[in-house]
């Protein structure tokens, strides 16, 4: 975990802080600097925060679910 802080340019207690969730909302260029360190896309970090927990309903992207069409 040091090793990442310092390569991510970010101290190690505000890695911790982000991994307890006591850092609620890190900034973008934080994100993006571990991300670099850690080998994953950004994309990659953001398909892993987006998904549902258990037992919630998946997401529609920026769109109300519709109701089935009927004939």
């Amino acid at each position: 975990m040091l090793d990442v802080a310092l390569d991510a340019h970010v101290s190690p207690e505000t890695l911790r802080k982000i991994e307890s969730g006591r850092v609620a909302t890190p900034s973008f260029p934080t994100i993006a600097a571990i991300a670099d360190v850690l080998g994953l896309s950004l994309d990659a970090v953001w398909a892993e925060i987006s998904r549902p927990g258990p037992g919630a309903e998946p997401a529609v992207s920026g769109h109300r679910a519709r109701e089935p069409l009927t004939a």
